[in-house]
Protein backbone atom coordinates (compact mmCIF):
# COMPACT_ATOMS: atom_id res chain seq x y z
CA UNK A 1 0.00 0.00 0.00
CA UNK A 2 1.09 3.66 -0.84
CA UNK A 3 1.08 6.17 1.35
CA UNK A 4 0.33 9.57 -0.06
CA UNK A 5 2.65 12.11 0.92
CA UNK A 6 0.43 14.41 2.34
CA UNK A 7 -0.73 12.23 5.01
CA UNK A 8 2.95 12.91 6.92
CA UNK A 9 2.05 16.70 6.65
CA UNK A 10 -1.50 15.89 8.13
CA UNK A 11 -0.70 13.73 11.08
CA UNK A 12 1.61 16.54 12.92
CA UNK A 13 -1.56 18.94 12.01
CA UNK A 14 -3.90 16.56 13.89
CA UNK A 15 -1.76 16.00 16.75
CA UNK A 16 -1.95 20.08 17.17
CA UNK A 17 -5.46 20.21 16.83
CA UNK A 18 -5.93 17.80 19.86
CA UNK A 19 -3.71 18.78 21.76
CA UNK A 20 -4.96 22.26 21.57
CA UNK A 21 -8.57 21.13 22.15
CA UNK A 22 -7.99 19.59 25.20
CA UNK A 23 -5.92 22.69 27.09
CA UNK A 24 -9.04 24.72 26.42
CA UNK A 25 -11.08 22.06 27.98
CA UNK A 26 -8.76 21.70 31.14
CA UNK A 27 -8.46 25.81 30.97
CA UNK A 28 -12.14 25.76 31.17
CA UNK A 29 -12.76 23.11 34.12
CA UNK A 30 -10.16 25.18 35.80
CA UNK A 31 -12.01 28.41 35.09
CA UNK A 32 -15.30 27.21 36.17
CA UNK A 33 -14.22 25.73 39.04
CA UNK A 34 -12.41 28.41 40.53
CA UNK A 35 -16.10 30.38 39.52
CA UNK A 36 -17.57 28.13 42.45
CA UNK A 37 -18.10 29.62 45.57
CA UNK A 38 -15.70 28.10 48.23
CA UNK A 39 -19.19 27.18 50.16
CA UNK A 40 -20.38 24.98 47.69
CA UNK A 41 -17.39 22.99 47.76
CA UNK A 42 -17.31 22.64 51.45
CA UNK A 43 -21.27 21.88 51.51
CA UNK A 44 -20.22 18.91 49.05
CA UNK A 45 -17.14 17.91 51.75
CA UNK A 46 -19.43 17.89 54.66
CA UNK A 47 -21.63 15.59 52.46
CA UNK A 48 -19.25 13.21 51.37
CA UNK A 49 -18.57 13.02 55.47
CA UNK A 50 -21.91 12.47 56.11
CA UNK A 51 -22.56 16.10 58.03
CA UNK A 52 -26.07 16.95 56.38
CA UNK A 53 -26.74 20.30 58.89
CA UNK A 54 -22.98 21.25 57.94
CA UNK A 55 -23.61 20.98 54.07
CA UNK A 56 -27.25 22.68 54.35
CA UNK A 57 -25.48 25.33 55.96
CA UNK A 58 -22.99 25.55 53.29
CA UNK A 59 -25.32 25.27 50.60
CA UNK A 60 -27.39 28.34 51.60
CA UNK A 61 -23.92 30.45 51.69
CA UNK A 62 -23.27 29.50 48.65
CA UNK A 63 -26.97 30.57 47.60
CA UNK A 64 -26.33 33.86 48.99
CA UNK A 65 -22.82 34.41 47.51
CA UNK A 66 -23.62 33.51 43.94
CA UNK A 67 -27.84 34.00 43.17
CA UNK A 68 -27.51 32.58 40.22
CA UNK A 69 -26.99 29.09 41.18
CA UNK A 70 -30.73 28.05 40.10
CA UNK A 71 -30.14 24.23 40.41
CA UNK A 72 -29.08 24.78 43.70
CA UNK A 73 -31.91 26.53 45.07
CA UNK A 74 -34.12 23.81 43.58
CA UNK A 75 -32.34 21.08 45.64
CA UNK A 76 -32.50 22.92 48.75
CA UNK A 77 -35.75 24.08 48.78
CA UNK A 78 -36.81 20.13 48.08
CA UNK A 79 -34.19 18.97 51.05
CA UNK A 80 -35.70 21.29 53.73
CA UNK A 81 -39.47 20.24 52.71
CA UNK A 82 -38.15 16.32 53.24
CA UNK A 83 -36.92 17.81 56.65
CA UNK A 84 -39.79 19.36 57.66
CA UNK A 85 -38.46 22.76 57.25
CA UNK A 86 -41.48 23.91 54.84
CA UNK A 87 -41.10 27.56 55.91
CA UNK A 88 -37.76 27.66 54.50
CA UNK A 89 -38.88 25.37 51.50
CA UNK A 90 -41.36 27.80 50.68
CA UNK A 91 -39.52 30.93 50.76
CA UNK A 92 -36.54 29.21 48.48
CA UNK A 93 -39.01 28.23 46.24
CA UNK A 94 -40.81 31.98 46.32
CA UNK A 95 -37.57 33.42 45.38
CA UNK A 96 -37.50 31.43 42.13
CA UNK A 97 -41.20 31.91 41.39
CA UNK A 98 -40.05 36.17 41.60
CA UNK A 99 -37.20 35.77 39.59
CA UNK A 100 -37.38 37.41 35.98
CA UNK A 101 -34.40 35.24 34.55
CA UNK A 102 -36.05 31.90 34.61
CA UNK A 103 -37.00 29.86 31.85
CA UNK A 104 -40.33 28.90 31.30
CA UNK A 105 -39.53 25.38 32.28
CA UNK A 106 -37.96 26.29 35.39
CA UNK A 107 -41.21 28.39 36.38
CA UNK A 108 -43.30 25.75 36.51
CA UNK A 109 -41.06 23.73 38.48
CA UNK A 110 -40.94 26.20 40.99
CA UNK A 111 -44.50 26.63 41.24
CA UNK A 112 -44.97 23.36 41.25
CA UNK A 113 -42.35 22.58 44.28
CA UNK A 114 -44.24 25.76 46.02
CA UNK A 115 -47.26 23.74 45.29
CA UNK A 116 -45.86 20.97 47.27
CA UNK A 117 -44.58 23.25 49.76
CA UNK A 118 -47.65 24.80 50.85
CA UNK A 119 -49.34 20.68 50.63
CA UNK A 120 -46.72 19.87 52.95
CA UNK A 121 -47.06 22.66 55.60
CA UNK A 122 -51.03 22.37 55.47
CA UNK A 123 -52.11 25.62 53.64
CA UNK A 124 -54.41 23.71 51.10
CA UNK A 125 -55.95 27.10 50.43
CA UNK A 126 -52.48 28.14 48.60
CA UNK A 127 -51.33 25.08 47.30
CA UNK A 128 -54.68 24.52 45.88
CA UNK A 129 -54.10 28.19 44.08
CA UNK A 130 -50.46 27.49 43.21
CA UNK A 131 -51.91 24.10 41.31
CA UNK A 132 -54.46 25.78 39.53
CA UNK A 133 -51.82 28.60 37.70
CA UNK A 134 -50.40 25.10 36.64
CA UNK A 135 -53.47 23.96 35.02
CA UNK A 136 -53.49 24.04 30.76
CA UNK A 137 -49.39 24.04 31.19
CA UNK A 138 -47.12 21.41 30.72
CA UNK A 139 -47.20 20.54 33.95
CA UNK A 140 -51.35 19.93 34.25
CA UNK A 141 -51.56 16.39 34.60
CA UNK A 142 -49.47 16.80 37.96
CA UNK A 143 -51.31 19.79 39.11
CA UNK A 144 -54.15 17.69 38.44
CA UNK A 145 -52.85 15.02 41.09
CA UNK A 146 -51.96 17.26 43.43
CA UNK A 147 -55.09 19.09 43.71
CA UNK A 148 -57.14 15.54 43.95
CA UNK A 149 -55.17 14.89 46.88
CA UNK A 150 -56.34 18.69 48.37
CA UNK A 151 -60.39 18.09 47.59
CA UNK A 152 -59.56 14.59 49.49
CA UNK A 153 -57.92 16.37 52.01
CA UNK A 154 -60.84 18.60 52.24
CA UNK A 155 -63.15 15.92 51.70
CA UNK A 156 -64.72 17.52 49.09
CA UNK A 157 -65.88 14.92 46.78
CA UNK A 158 -67.79 16.99 44.24
CA UNK A 159 -64.23 18.35 43.43
CA UNK A 160 -62.18 15.60 43.48
CA UNK A 161 -65.00 13.49 41.10
CA UNK A 162 -64.67 16.97 38.82
CA UNK A 163 -60.97 16.68 38.95
CA UNK A 164 -60.83 13.19 38.59
CA UNK A 165 -62.54 13.54 35.03
CA UNK A 166 -59.48 15.33 33.72
CA UNK A 167 -56.89 12.65 34.51
CA UNK A 168 -55.36 11.21 31.68
CA UNK A 169 -55.89 7.51 33.30
CA UNK A 170 -59.15 7.43 33.76
CA UNK A 171 -60.07 4.50 32.61
CA UNK A 172 -57.99 2.05 34.84
CA UNK A 173 -59.32 0.41 37.94
CA UNK A 174 -57.24 2.44 40.12
CA UNK A 175 -58.98 5.47 39.18
CA UNK A 176 -62.64 3.71 39.22
CA UNK A 177 -61.94 2.49 42.53
CA UNK A 178 -61.37 6.10 43.57
CA UNK A 179 -64.07 8.11 41.91
CA UNK A 180 -66.62 5.61 42.85
CA UNK A 181 -65.16 5.91 46.60
CA UNK A 182 -65.81 9.75 46.00
CA UNK A 183 -69.50 9.00 45.13
CA UNK A 184 -69.77 6.67 48.13
CA UNK A 185 -68.81 9.45 50.38
CA UNK A 186 -71.51 11.64 49.18
CA UNK A 187 -74.32 9.24 49.49
CA UNK A 188 -73.31 8.78 52.76
CA UNK A 189 -73.56 12.65 53.93
CA UNK A 190 -76.95 12.32 51.67
CA UNK A 191 -78.34 9.46 53.70
CA UNK A 192 -77.47 10.79 57.09
CA UNK A 193 -79.88 13.90 55.79
CA UNK A 194 -81.76 11.08 54.79
CA UNK A 195 -81.83 13.40 51.43
CA UNK A 196 -82.88 9.49 49.51
CA UNK A 197 -83.39 10.76 45.89
CA UNK A 198 -79.15 12.10 46.31
CA UNK A 199 -78.05 8.65 47.54
CA UNK A 200 -79.65 7.09 45.24
CA UNK A 201 -77.96 8.76 41.97
CA UNK A 202 -74.85 8.59 43.82
CA UNK A 203 -74.85 4.93 44.62
CA UNK A 204 -75.89 4.06 40.54
CA UNK A 205 -72.94 6.48 39.75
CA UNK A 206 -70.82 4.06 41.69
CA UNK A 207 -72.21 1.26 40.10
CA UNK A 208 -71.67 2.34 36.69
CA UNK A 209 -68.05 3.30 37.43
CA UNK A 210 -66.81 0.32 39.03
CA UNK A 211 -69.46 -2.63 39.32
CA UNK A 212 -67.58 -4.22 42.26
CA UNK A 213 -68.24 -1.42 44.35
CA UNK A 214 -68.89 -3.25 47.44
CA UNK A 215 -69.36 -0.16 49.34
CA UNK A 216 -71.67 1.01 47.05
CA UNK A 217 -74.12 -2.17 47.49
CA UNK A 218 -73.60 -1.78 51.38
CA UNK A 219 -75.29 1.80 51.39
CA UNK A 220 -77.82 0.85 48.99
CA UNK A 221 -78.95 -1.59 51.14
CA UNK A 222 -78.67 0.75 54.02
CA UNK A 223 -80.83 3.28 51.58
CA UNK A 224 -83.58 0.24 50.60
CA UNK A 225 -84.04 -0.61 54.39
CA UNK A 226 -84.64 2.82 55.14
CA UNK A 227 -87.36 2.79 52.64
CA UNK A 228 -89.01 0.04 54.23
CA UNK A 229 -87.78 -2.34 51.47
CA UNK A 230 -86.51 -4.84 53.64
CA UNK A 231 -86.03 -7.84 50.94
CA UNK A 232 -84.51 -5.50 48.44
CA UNK A 233 -81.89 -4.40 50.87
CA UNK A 234 -80.86 -8.39 51.78
CA UNK A 235 -80.28 -8.80 47.77
CA UNK A 236 -78.38 -5.75 47.77
CA UNK A 237 -76.10 -6.94 50.22
CA UNK A 238 -76.39 -10.88 49.35
CA UNK A 239 -74.68 -9.23 46.09
CA UNK A 240 -71.17 -8.44 48.11
CA UNK A 241 -70.15 -12.07 47.21
CA UNK A 242 -69.82 -11.81 44.10
CA UNK A 243 -68.31 -8.19 44.10
CA UNK A 244 -65.63 -9.23 46.93
CA UNK A 245 -66.12 -11.79 49.67
CA UNK A 246 -63.75 -10.78 51.35
CA UNK A 247 -65.80 -8.33 52.63
CA UNK A 248 -68.81 -10.02 53.75
CA UNK A 249 -68.28 -9.76 57.52
CA UNK A 250 -69.38 -5.74 56.94
CA UNK A 251 -72.92 -6.66 55.95
CA UNK A 252 -73.21 -9.81 58.21
CA UNK A 253 -74.95 -8.00 61.45
CA UNK A 254 -77.26 -5.78 58.79
CA UNK A 255 -78.22 -8.93 57.54
CA UNK A 256 -79.67 -10.85 60.47
CA UNK A 257 -80.74 -7.75 61.81
CA UNK A 258 -83.22 -7.96 58.65
CA UNK A 259 -84.39 -11.55 58.90
CA UNK A 260 -84.78 -11.01 62.65
CA UNK A 261 -87.17 -8.01 61.70
CA UNK A 262 -88.68 -10.30 58.81
CA UNK A 263 -89.18 -13.31 61.78
CA UNK A 264 -86.54 -15.86 59.17
CA UNK A 265 -83.44 -15.52 61.71
CA UNK A 266 -83.12 -19.49 60.97
CA UNK A 267 -82.62 -18.19 57.23
CA UNK A 268 -80.50 -15.52 57.92
CA UNK A 269 -78.47 -18.38 59.89
CA UNK A 270 -77.48 -20.13 57.14
CA UNK A 271 -76.73 -17.88 54.94
CA UNK A 272 -74.12 -16.17 57.38
CA UNK A 273 -73.18 -20.01 58.04
CA UNK A 274 -72.75 -20.71 54.16
CA UNK A 275 -70.91 -17.97 54.21
CA UNK A 276 -68.28 -18.75 56.77
CA UNK A 277 -68.02 -22.00 54.78
CA UNK A 278 -67.21 -20.65 51.33
CA UNK A 279 -65.11 -17.85 52.49
CA UNK A 280 -63.50 -18.23 55.63
CA UNK A 281 -63.12 -14.83 57.56
CA UNK A 282 -62.09 -14.09 61.45
CA UNK A 283 -64.78 -11.20 60.92
CA UNK A 284 -67.80 -12.90 59.89
CA UNK A 285 -66.13 -16.10 62.46
CA UNK A 286 -66.86 -13.15 65.07
CA UNK A 287 -70.16 -11.91 63.98
CA UNK A 288 -71.49 -15.36 63.98
CA UNK A 289 -69.90 -16.38 66.98
CA UNK A 290 -71.40 -13.68 69.47
CA UNK A 291 -75.07 -13.81 66.94
CA UNK A 292 -75.09 -17.83 68.37
CA UNK A 293 -74.22 -17.00 71.63
CA UNK A 294 -76.94 -14.53 72.27
CA UNK A 295 -79.41 -16.77 70.79
CA UNK A 296 -78.72 -20.29 71.06
CA UNK A 297 -76.35 -20.14 73.74
CA UNK A 298 -73.08 -21.25 74.32
CA UNK A 299 -72.60 -24.97 73.53
CA UNK A 300 -73.50 -23.64 70.12
CA UNK A 301 -70.91 -21.15 69.81
CA UNK A 302 -68.81 -23.79 71.33
CA UNK A 303 -69.44 -26.15 68.57
CA UNK A 304 -69.18 -23.27 65.77
CA UNK A 305 -65.49 -22.28 66.55
CA UNK A 306 -64.25 -25.56 67.20
CA UNK A 307 -65.77 -26.58 63.82
CA UNK A 308 -64.01 -23.42 62.02
CA UNK A 309 -60.93 -24.23 63.90
CA UNK A 310 -60.71 -27.75 62.55
CA UNK A 311 -60.67 -26.17 58.88
CA UNK A 312 -59.34 -22.97 59.72
CA UNK A 313 -56.71 -23.29 62.62
CA UNK A 314 -55.78 -19.57 63.60
CA UNK A 315 -55.05 -18.06 67.52
CA UNK A 316 -57.76 -15.74 66.88
CA UNK A 317 -59.92 -18.27 66.11
CA UNK A 318 -58.74 -20.19 69.52
CA UNK A 319 -59.32 -17.60 71.33
CA UNK A 320 -63.04 -17.66 70.96
CA UNK A 321 -63.06 -21.30 71.29
CA UNK A 322 -61.65 -20.58 75.16
CA UNK A 323 -64.33 -17.92 75.41
CA UNK A 324 -67.10 -20.41 74.80
CA UNK A 325 -65.52 -22.62 76.52
CA UNK A 326 -65.55 -20.34 79.67
CA UNK A 327 -69.14 -19.89 80.05
CA UNK A 328 -69.76 -24.14 80.05
CA UNK A 329 -67.18 -25.87 81.93
CA UNK A 330 -67.48 -26.77 85.16
CA UNK A 331 -66.34 -23.79 87.50
CA UNK A 332 -63.12 -26.07 88.97
CA UNK A 333 -61.68 -25.59 85.14
CA UNK A 334 -62.61 -22.39 84.61
CA UNK A 335 -59.63 -20.80 86.48
CA UNK A 336 -57.14 -22.66 84.14
CA UNK A 337 -59.36 -21.81 80.87
CA UNK A 338 -59.02 -17.97 81.72
CA UNK A 339 -55.50 -18.62 82.31
CA UNK A 340 -54.91 -20.16 79.16
CA UNK A 341 -57.09 -17.40 77.45
CA UNK A 342 -55.61 -14.98 78.87
CA UNK A 343 -52.03 -15.75 76.91
CA UNK A 344 -53.32 -16.44 73.93
CA UNK A 345 -55.10 -13.29 74.14
CA UNK A 346 -51.83 -11.52 74.68
CA UNK A 347 -50.86 -12.92 71.14
CA UNK A 348 -53.63 -12.46 69.62
CA UNK A 349 -53.73 -8.65 70.08
CA UNK A 350 -50.87 -8.59 67.81
CA UNK A 351 -52.36 -10.56 64.89
CA UNK A 352 -55.72 -8.65 65.58
CA UNK A 353 -55.29 -5.72 63.49
CA UNK A 354 -56.08 -4.96 59.63
CA UNK A 355 -52.99 -4.33 57.22
CA UNK A 356 -53.20 -2.20 54.09
CA UNK A 357 -52.31 -4.34 50.93
CA UNK A 358 -50.29 -1.16 49.21
CA UNK A 359 -48.43 0.32 52.34
CA UNK A 360 -48.56 -2.69 55.15
CA UNK A 361 -50.09 -0.03 57.86
CA UNK A 362 -51.89 -1.62 60.70
CA UNK A 363 -54.37 -0.56 63.22
CA UNK A 364 -57.09 -2.10 65.01
CA UNK A 365 -59.90 -0.40 63.26
CA UNK A 366 -60.75 -0.54 59.55
CA UNK A 367 -60.79 1.91 56.86
CA UNK A 368 -62.30 2.60 53.75
CA UNK A 369 -59.46 4.84 52.94
CA UNK A 370 -55.76 3.79 54.12
CA UNK A 371 -55.14 6.53 57.26
CA UNK A 372 -51.19 6.32 55.79
CA UNK A 373 -51.25 5.88 52.36
CA UNK A 374 -54.49 7.43 51.58
CA UNK A 375 -55.14 4.08 49.31
CA UNK A 376 -59.06 3.44 48.63
CA UNK A 377 -59.91 0.19 49.24
CA UNK A 378 -56.45 -0.95 49.87
CA UNK A 379 -57.43 -1.70 53.60
CA UNK A 380 -59.54 -5.06 53.53
CA UNK A 381 -61.72 -6.18 56.53
CA UNK A 382 -59.28 -9.11 57.25
CA UNK A 383 -56.87 -9.42 59.64
CA UNK A 384 -53.00 -9.82 59.68
CA UNK A 385 -53.32 -13.24 60.56
CA UNK A 386 -54.75 -14.33 57.97
CA UNK A 387 -52.34 -12.40 55.46
CA UNK A 388 -50.21 -15.15 57.16
CA UNK A 389 -52.09 -17.71 56.37
CA UNK A 390 -52.94 -17.18 53.00
CA UNK A 391 -51.09 -19.04 50.33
Amino acid sequence: MEIEFWWLLALPLFFALGWLAARIDIRQVVHESRALPRSYLSGLNFLLNEQPDKAIDAFVEAVRIDPQTIELHFALGSLFRRRGETDRAIRMHQLLVDREDLSEEQRLQALGELGQDFLKAGLLDRAEAVFMRLRGTRADDVALRYLLEIYQQEKDWAKAIEIAGFLTDHDSLHWRTDVANFHCELATQALASSRFDEVRRHVEEALAINRRCVRASLIQGDLLLAEGRDEDALEAWKRIESQDPVYLALAAQRVMDVYGRLGRIEQGHQLLRSWLERHPSLDLLDELFHWEIDKLGAKAAYDLVREELRRNPTLLGLDKLLEAALLTAPSELRGDIDMIKQLIHGHTRKVARYRCDACGFKARQFHWRCPACGGWETYPPRRTEEFDLTP
